[in-house]
């Protein structure tokens, strides 16, 4: 017969790999990095950046990569009529985060859609969030003082300050109807 202390250490051991299976299966979020850029459907195809750790069927621990995400529908801010939109090019880095459900239905239709597939944080239902960089990738000469709209390197750039607009590139186009015309 198990003692009592035997049988509260299998009852934990249970629960801890009841929680740690659980765990492992929800997907949240993963940085990756854009493999190509479709405009017309503005999705990307996402390899992620970080290898799931597998147990093998004879007990070993290894690494392996997760497939593609394909047809990732990116993020940029849009409201109110507005849209900021980027050049999107294969080497970006970005954040895949995953639908609570199924998106499916929403991604082709828009409006309230009842959901085609009864799943939850699939590697299939990801969004991806452009503009997050890794260390090495960091922006050179970032301002603290200003509001910048700029290349990566700083070359070209709208620099926004109270009551000061510094536009700073080699050509600058106005198009329009002057004012007062």
């Amino acid at each position: 017969m198990r003692t009592f202390g035997e049988r509260i250490d299998r009852e934990d051991e249970f629960y801890r790999r009841l929680s740690d299976k659980i765990k492992n299966d929800i997907r949240v979020a993963i940085p990756g990095i854009v493999q190509s850029f479709n405009s017309a459907e503005q999705t990307v195809t996402v390899q992620p950046v970080l290898r799931e750790r597998v147990r093998e069927q004879n007990g070993d621990l290894s690494f392996v990569n997760l497939p593609l995400f394909l047809d990732v529908p990116i993020i940029f801010p849009r409201a109110g009529g507005f849209v900021l939109t980027m050049p999107v090019q294969p080497g970006d880095e970005c954040l895949v985060i995953f639908g609570d459900m199924c998106i499916d239905a929403w991604w082709s239709n828009g409006g309230v859609q009842n959901q085609i597939e009864k799943r939850r944080h699939d590697l299939s239902d990801g969004f991806a969030i452009l503009g997050v960089w890794s260390q090495p990738r960091r922006v050179s000469g970032y301002s603290s003082s200003s509001a910048q709209l700029r290349t990566e390197d700083g070359a070209t750039r709208i620099d926004l300050r109270p009551g000061e607009i510094d536009l700073v590139a080699d050509s600058v186009k106005i198009n329009g109807t002057p004012i007062g015309s």
